[in-house]
């Protein structure tokens, strides 16, 4: 975004934000979390019948439907919070000043690095909102009275999803470590202040 509009932002900090810590990455470890381990506690329900010695073993009490239910709660409640996510980072991402002469690991420049970040986030909110409804679809409607609550394809499929996030996770760490874009100890040293002096 142009310089000169953000410089009428008042109060932004060393990170080129209003607030001290930038609340996009940790949305999206929520998001990643939430996610991923709704799909395990899926694929822990599918494999109960083979593992289910394990928990005797272990004298755990565990039921396979309450495996389905983590299950479900979790890529409900992974949905939910990554809107939030995809919102506060579009929100960061306006207030990015990246330097334009860096290149990143990719060979893509900053403002190319942001576009394909910011379109990758809303795939993935998309992606992720399909599977959640497939899911409330296998628990609510087809497979509403089986043992069985998911179906091999799903969790293939999330899989998948889970490599998606992962590239466009380093897409991310990409704009924070390369660029430094919000990156508070970055964004000092490039105006030649002290850390030690700064950040106490």
């Amino acid at each position: 975004m142009n310089s000169e509009l953000i410089n009428q932002l008042s109060d932004l900090g060393a990170n080129g934000l209003p607030y001290s810590i930038p609340i996009h990455p940790n949305l999206v470890h929520l998001t990643l979390g939430l996610f991923i381990i709704g799909l395990t506690f899926d694929i822990a329900g599918v494999l109960f019948p083979f593992q289910k010695w394990v928990f005797k073993f272990l004298a755990i009490s565990v039921e396979r439907a309450n495996l389905f239910d983590v299950g479900w709660y979790n890529m409900l409640a992974s949905t939910v919070i990554t809107f939030f996510t995809v919102a506060a980072g579009f929100y960061e991402m306006l207030l990015a000043t990246p330097p334009a002469d860096v290149k990143s690991a990719w060979g893509l420049q900053a403002m190319e690095t942001m576009l394909w970040h910011g379109v990758g986030g809303v795939f993935l909110l998309a992606l992720i909102l399909v599977m959640t409804i497939w899911r409330g679809w296998q628990r609510f409607v087809s497979n509403q009275d089986a043992d069985k609550q998911v179906h091999w394809s799903y969790l293939l499929t999330g899989v998948a999803v889970m490599f998606i996030m992962y590239v466009h996770g380093t897409l991310g760490a990409q704009m924070a470590a390369e660029f430094g874009i919000h990156n508070t100890a970055d964004k000092l040293l490039r105006l030649g202040e002290d850390l030690n002096t700064v950040l106490k």
